[in-house]
């Protein structure tokens, strides 16, 4: 990683490497990725002496849990509620040991999604299954409601974290201001295509530690970079199933 790090002299380092599915089952690996491969990656840059306009660290608004306010902002009190999120929260804190080396700018996206994501993730599995008509759809928990941003709305925001003078230190939630239902999702998607699908529930896909809403206020993101050009979520939608 040095030897790269050098030969590449970066600009901006962006890091979005990590393991990001929840339910991934490797506890170590979960762990080893996202919290000694982010330290990993820091120490590199510091050790090969370059000197970076902007590091840009993704951490993730799973670190909140089950928040006891309806929408969350970057004060509230992190409380993880698995492993992924502990991962994530354990990222920051060792973000924060190379605060005075590295212009480190740490975001909190909320869950967002686009052409390309993984078919384990939420929204690439029903968008698949409407894509297919399929007649049977298995999820989880269907009384959980998500913060879902576009991909390009998301990627559009860390370059203007990276551009703007003074982010440096600070920490900024990525989201869309609006949490959806998973029925809001499949009506919406059934909207979309005209077809309908019966909908089970698989024990095997609930959680018992599930985070049940989570929906973040931009406040701060955008009287840092200003108003952020968005896309709904219905527009988010039929891209993925047009693609």
């Amino acid at each position: 990683m040095l030897e790269v790090v050098q030969t590449v002299n970066p600009d901006y380092v962006v890091h979005l490497a990590a393991i990001s599915f929840v339910a991934h089952g490797d506890v170590d690996a979960i762990y080893q990725t996202n919290v000694v491969g982010t330290r990993n990656l820091l120490q590199a840059i510091v050790d090969a002496g370059v000197a970076p306009k902007g590091v840009l660290l993704a951490s993730s608004a799973n670190i909140y849990g089950n928040a006891p306010v309806e929408v969350i902002d970057e004060t509230v009190s992190a409380s993880p509620a698995n492993d992924y999120a502990v991962s994530k929260l354990a990222m920051e804190y060792v973000a924060r040991l190379y605060a005075d080396r590295l212009p480190i700018v740490l975001t909190r996206p909320f869950n967002y999604t686009g052409v390309g994501q993984a078919g384990n993730f939420l929204l690439p599995k029903i968008v698949d299954h409407f894509r297919r008509r399929a007649s049977v759809i298995e999820l989880g928990n269907l009384d959980v409601a998500r913060d879902f941003s576009d991909v390009r709305m998301v990627a559009n925001c860390y370059r203007l974290l990276l551009e703007t003078p003074g982010t440096a230190g600070g920490v900024f939630n990525t989201c869309s201001g609006q949490a959806y239902s998973l029925m809001d999702v499949l009506r919406m998607a059934e909207s979309i295509t005209g077809h309908s699908m019966e909908i089970r529930v698989n024990p095997a896909f609930v959680r018992a530690n599930e985070v049940r809403v989570l929906r973040g206020s931009r406040a701060h993101l955008e009287a840092t970079i200003g108003a952020v050009a968005d896309y709904s979520l219905e527009e988010t939608l039929r891209w993925m199933l047009e693609a």
